[in-house]
């Protein structure tokens, strides 16, 4: 069934120097692969009038301090540093006024943003959701969309990932919890 494109955004989840670069920090070559895909992903979207959403994971130095439990920096190491090279959305991007840019700091970037307000207002329903890491971000993002009564679906040949596997997990497990995935090639838009 077409998605209609006045109820539907393309969620672009972190495509960063850190995660999509070469020289990022967590760097993994699949995220690099990923740009091609979710650019044109996104290029589909835009002609047909969908609205298009990136955002983009951001930690102040002091994020985690005086954190009980929650600390990235020790799990991850220092990445996407507020105000960094590393926390930019990677170039190659084609990142236009009209698109929506949200800064998160935790894998769901539903969490503490303005993103289901911007939704909302918006009268988006459906979400494709794109981008890395397929497994951490990604299927985080998801799964608080779909607790938010949004239709969270997962492109699964626009994702990056560390490990062919965490892609194939995240894939899976986005199936069955809640029954949406599909390929760029299977996305269509009905006429607005």
């Amino acid at each position: 069934m077409p998605y209609d494109p006045t109820e539907t955004a393309v969620i672009v989840v972190d495509m960063q120097n850190g995660f999509c670069h070469p020289d990022g920090s967590l760097y993994a070559e699949p995220s690099e692969a990923a740009i091609g895909p979710v650019t044109a992903l996104v290029e589909q979207a835009r002609e047909a009038g969908a609205s298009v959403v990136y955002t983009r994971d951001v930690h102040p130095p002091e994020q985690f301090d005086e954190t009980h439990y929650y600390d990235e920096f020790d799990r991850w190491g220092e990445h996407v540093v507020e105000g960094s090279w590393d926390a930019e959305l990677v170039e190659g991007l084609d990142v236009r006024t009209d698109d929506h840019v949200v800064e998160k700091h935790t894998y769901d970037a539903f969490y503490r943003t303005e993103l289901e307000g911007y939704l909302d207002a918006h009268g988006i329903d459906d979400l494709l959701i794109c981008g890395t890491l397929a497994n951490v971000c990604v299927l985080h993002t998801a799964g608080s969309a779909g607790l938010r009564d949004y239709r969270p679906v997962v492109v699964e040949d626009a994702l990056g990932y560390i490990t062919e596997d965490h892609r194939e997990y995240a894939v899976d497990h986005a199936d069955w919890l809640f029954g949406e995935t599909t390929l760029r090639e299977e996305v269509e838009f009905a006429d607005a």
